[in-house]
């Protein structure tokens, strides 16, 4: 398969790394996708995948949790982004053929939204790679309506789109905005829906979150309004009482050693002009999801 990419000065992370110029080489994969499509509130998450690239270039590559420049461990490759076909059916369609051919190629695809209906289309080669796939969602919605505003795949229905694949369980982190219909399916469903509310974040157990992940891939889903709004304000709809940064990369560390991160997204950053520390929040998160999965998690 042949991917074209991004020059290093446009790619994610450092234009100097040393291994820019071997895209080919590089384990991870960084794929721009600028999906919006079935936005209902605030705008701009198509320009989220350029803010985050230019906010990478900031970015310092040595971890000093893992006390090295992790990248070197694994590479990193930036695809050209698309022109993204319409309507969003064509779209996901599209996304599921890029991240098949990653996935083909044996490398570790990481999806830049755009909206997160996205995930509906990123999550196809996954589902039909692994019998056993569980989803990692943070997140301030639980995505689990049946549809929204007449769009079938909204951003609204992201989760619900995943789980119509009938081997996949979701484990979701900092719901704190959800619908009665979503209530009842998860009532209807304990055995594959696995929800831990925001409410409850003061006596969270990490271990408890990450038992169901244990010895399983793991396809992590980032919706960055999971973080809590006065942190997080760039993106459609800041939800108060979030997950703070740290808490976060808590939980996803104990992803990692429980199970196999295989893939992810980061999606529904709406940048604020002037404000890029949103963007380079984005950014570091992506690293350090990359970092985790593909690197490890202790000092070495």
């Amino acid at each position: 398969m042949t991917f074209t990419y991004l020059p290093p000065d446009q790619a994610f992370l450092d234009r100097d790394r040393a291994d820019s110029a071997h895209p080919n080489k590089a384990k991870a994969v960084v794929i721009p996708f600028g999906l919006e499509g079935t936005v209902s509130y605030g705008t701009g998450t198509a320009r989220g995948p350029a803010a985050i690239l230019e906010a990478s270039h900031q970015l310092e590559l040595f971890d000093e949790e893992l006390w090295r420049e992790a990248v070197h461990d694994y590479g990193i490759a930036t695809l050209k982004p698309v022109d993204i076909t319409t309507p969003v059916e064509g779209a996901l369609k599209q996304l599921s053929g890029i991240v098949e051919k990653v996935l083909e190629a044996g490398r570790f695809p990481l999806v830049l939204g755009g909206e997160h209906s996205l995930t509906a289309g990123a999550i196809n080669p996954f589902a039909a790679s692994y019998r056993d796939l569980v989803v990692l969602q943070f997140d301030a919605h639980a995505d689990l309506r049946d549809g929204y505003q007449g769009h079938h795949y909204s951003h609204a229905a992201a989760m619900r789109r995943v789980l119509d694949h009938e081997h996949v369980s979701l484990v979701s982190v900092g719901i704190r905005a959800i619908s009665e219909p979503e209530a009842r399916f998860i009532e209807a469903n304990p055995k594959r829906v696995h929800i831990h509310w925001g409410k409850d974040q003061r006596s969270w157990d990490i271990a408890e979150i990450v038992k169901p992940l244990k010895g399983r891939p793991i396809y992590v889903t980032f919706d960055i309004d999971g973080l809590d709004g006065a942190q997080m304000p760039a993106t459609g709809t800041p939800t108060p009482y979030g997950l703070q940064y740290l808490q976060a990369l808590d939980i996803l560390r104990a992803a990692a050693e429980a199970g196999t991160i295989v893939g992810a997204d980061v999606v529904e950053l709406a940048p604020i002009e002037g404000l890029h520390v949103f963007d380079y929040t984005t950014a570091h998160l992506c690293y350090k999801i990359l970092n985790y999965a593909l690197s490890g998690t202790k000092r070495r």
